[in-house]
């Protein structure tokens, strides 16, 4: 396949998921990076900042602000770190883990949408072919 055939097919196919959720997280009342955030922590449990800063891409003092707003409307908490006392770990409250699973159940279905258009053996290979283009990056 030529290569500007393959990316007007990825810039579409990030249109599309970019629209996608950003109309379903609007309804949440959160920004993008916001529910982002509440999306890490809700798979991988409570993180240092500089872990979750990491996993998002932005530096910690973005960060900062992010979870800072995130905890005025009660959707995380920070909370000292079990073994280091310099560390500060950040997790989701009750209200936090309501929207990441509502969230996260909006995403279950858009990805029954997508494997509904796929064979078994075209979800595996693009499941694998979505491992290994992520991690390029």
């Amino acid at each position: 396949m030529e290569n500007e055939r393959f990316t007007r097919f990825l810039i579409a196919f990030y249109e599309k998921f970019s629209s996608w959720e950003h109309g379903v997280v609007k309804e949440s009342g959160l920004t993008l990076p916001q529910m982002h955030t509440l999306e890490i922590l809700g798979t991988d449990g409570d993180l240092r900042m500089t872990e979750l800063a990491g996993k998002m891409g932005v530096t910690t003092g973005s960060l900062t602000v992010l979870v800072d707003r995130l905890e005025r409307g009660g959707f995380v908490g920070r909370k000292p770190h079990e073994t280091d006392r310099r560390s500060i770990r950040v997790g989701l409250t009750a209200e936090g883990e309501r929207l990441f699973r509502e969230h996260h159940k909006l995403h279950a279905q858009l990805t029954q949408e997508i494997l509904c258009a796929l064979s078994p053996e075209e979800a595996s290979l693009f499941a694998a072919m979505l491992d290994r283009i992520t991690g390029c990056f």
